[in-house]
């Protein structure tokens, strides 16, 4: 399901890139790593507005910077043997996809079924478990529904605040910030590391979120609406950072 307010001057593909930013502010100096156009976008839109001290990279070997004429700037050289570096000691903030989530935020992006014979081999572990152990990471869901929140992943890549819980102090950097998702924004703030709902898009209702998702979730009577992008926002994200619009695929 996916509501777009009619009414307002923005689209929910542009609400989506703000909220993806927001989940990058107070970071500091840190190497933001979005995986996904939207997310994508919502780092350099970060950047570029409340985050001026992130650090992007160009997916090859610098930190680049968009300027707000279009243009980039390198700023200096990051080769990939230096990520391994920054993973190790918490200094990046990854915003990854989930095929699967459960209420703990354990991820699941290696298969479908029994991983022993599985119906449908996704894209393997890769790097979420040094990921989810090592430093923040956040994920983007851009449909929302039970199929991918689920009671239990099929197998677990990325690390949930209860198994990170029972590691003890190899669990004590773990650090799930957000999931942003079609309708809306969710964390794990609660006392017992479960997801609840951190704000509902606009036209979106608690009922909406709870009857897509496959466990039970932490609602709040006055949960807050997700916010809008400003004007300054929105005329980077068209003019600058986006002007062909291909965020609005990420939400067909």
């Amino acid at each position: 399901m996916t509501v777009v307010n009619e009414a307002a001057d923005f689209a929910l593909d542009e609400l989506c890139v703000v909220a993806c930013a927001e989940a990058f502010r107070g970071d500091g100096e840190i190497l933001a790593s979005p995986i996904g156009l939207i997310p994508s976008l919502g780092a350099r839109l970060a950047r570029l507005t409340f985050a001026p001290e992130l650090l992007m990279t160009d997916g090859v070997a610098s930190l680049v910077l968009d300027q707000p004429d279009g243009s980039r700037v390198v700023e200096g050289w990051l080769p990939y043997r230096a990520i391994f570096d920054l993973v190790a000691s918490g200094r990046r903030h990854v915003m990854m996809g989930a095929s699967q989530i459960d209420r703990f935020g354990n991820q699941n992006i290696a298969c479908i079924g029994d991983p022993r014979r599985p119906k449908a081999q996704l894209l393997g572990m890769r790097g979420a478990p040094g990921n989810t152990i090592n430093h923040p990471t956040s994920y983007w869901i851009p449909s929302h529904s039970a199929r991918s929140f689920v009671a239990q992943v099929d197998c677990v890549s990325g690390v949930g605040g209860n198994r990170a819980a029972a590691l003890g102090v190899a669990g004590r950097f773990h650090a799930l910030r957000r999931v942003v998702t079609n309708l809306a924004v969710l964390d794990f703030e609660t006392p017992d590391r479960t997801m609840r709902v951190r704000s509902l898009h606009p036209g979106v209702r608690a009922e909406d979120v709870q009857g897509q998702t496959g466990f039970p979730l932490s609602i709040a009577p006055d949960v807050a609406t997700t916010r809008a992008p400003t004007a300054d926002e929105l005329a980077l994200l068209r003019g600058v950072l986006d002007p062909s619009g291909l965020r609005k695929k990420e939400l067909r």
